[in-house]
């Protein structure tokens, strides 16, 4: 039986992972839950899976959660996402933010695999994490388009190139015109998936898929990486191969299979689904980047190497939390971010204190800029 910790657990992949652990409680045991705020949602949870080791990022919140679980074992801050990993095998890293880097590097430390659904973790530190990897410690990736090609590569040893799939969020057919008057609401209603608030708006802005390309260097080491529309989700990723062969991953848009994988690799086990419908209509349309420049931002960012994805990420963090906020229009996003990037100077040497400094400064720079206008 193998032990997990699910740091975000209430959060959407969070309570996904749980699912899977309802369905299979004589493969999985919970040992360990952490979540931001909602002290009502993990209570619900410990005491539902019997998980007696929690988390509560909110040090406020403390006093509420022992009320309702009395018996557990409480951390609070920084260590509701470190101390609770002890007794896991699989740390599932489902927090947004920088937080979860933290979260990542601990866990790599104590020799865990950590089945890995936070962004910033390889966009921003992927060079200290690649290096925390070396003296042990495994990440599974749990995105469905890094699943897909984890999955894709299966079996094999060399590989000319990774295209990734993107939905093109909810906008990709909308004229330019209107997309400066879009809403919060608008933007965070995707098509094909239910997702938190901030990476449905990196959806709709096409920094998601900027942001995935970043995370697949890190991940399967390369730089030979397309992306291609695909409004249906179905196909999650391909990879093309030197004899000219390319292999896809394909499955209805299902966070619960990509799970499900990170946590039962090498093996596809069973579970309930919705099976594809045949024949298949599926579109494959070229990016847009006149309209959605997010992917080339962060590839190029990508390419100019050290603090310049701590740059891109740091960003795009303050400029959709201030849109969220109605602070900001949504094309003014990416604006933010490409402004951002061609005013700073990048550090090319990298360690831990680096990265969070850098991130710190230019969220509050952006973030503070903007907030009292």
């Amino acid at each position: 039986m193998k032990k997990i910790a699910v740091l975000g657990c209430t959060g959407s992949i969070g309570t996904q992972t749980l699912d899977i652990v309802r369905n299979n409680r004589d493969k999985f045991e919970v040992t360990g839950l952490s979540c931001g705020t909602n002290v009502s949602e993990l209570a619900k949870q410990a005491i539902e899976l019997g998980c007696k080791t929690l988390g509560i990022a909110d040090e406020s919140k403390r006093k509420s959660l022992i009320e309702l679980v009395p018996d557990a074992h409480v951390f609070c801050g920084d260590e509701a996402l470190t101390a609770i990993i002890d007794d896991a095998d699989i740390v599932v890293v489902a927090v947004v933010g920088m937080i979860g880097l933290k979260a990542v590097l601990a866990a790599l430390d104590k020799g865990k695999t950590v089945a890995l659904a936070n962004k910033e973790s390889l966009v921003a530190g992927g060079a200290v994490v690649k290096e925390r990897l070396n003296r042990g410690g495994k990440i599974y990736p749990v995105d469905s388009e890094h699943s897909a090609v984890w999955q894709c590569l299966q079996g094999e040893k060399e590989f000319k190139r990774i295209i990734l799939t993107a939905s093109g969020g909810p906008f990709y057919f909308s004229p330019k015109s209107q997309l400066q008057c879009v809403t919060p609401e608008q933007a965070i209603s995707h098509p094909n998936w239910k997702m938190g608030k901030k990476i449905s708006v990196d959806s709709a802005t096409m920094m998601n898929k900027g942001l995935e390309i970043i995370e697949a260097s890190w991940l399967f080491d390369t730089t030979n990486i397309d992306y291609v529309i695909h409004p249906e989700s179905v196909v999650h990723s391909m990879v093309e191969f030197i004899d000219g062969s390319i292999k896809a991953q394909a499955c209805t848009p299902d966070m619960r299979m990509p799970i499900q994988y990170a946590l039962t690799y090498p093996n596809h086990e069973i579970r309930e689904y919705s099976p594809i419908s045949l024949p298949l209509d599926l579109r494959f349309l070229p990016p847009d980047e006149k309209r959605f420049p997010a992917p080339r931002l962060a590839q190029q960012a990508m390419k100019a190497g050290g603090t310049a994805t701590v740059v891109l990420n740091a960003a795009n963090e303050a400029a959709v939390r201030l849109f969220l906020d109605r602070k900001i229009a949504f094309t003014d996003i990416v604006k933010i971010v490409e402004s951002t990037l061609n005013d700073e100077k990048y550090e090319s040497e990298l360690s831990e204190d680096i990265i969070f400094q850098t991130h710190k400064r230019i969220y509050d720079q952006i973030y503070l800029n903007y907030r009292g206008k």
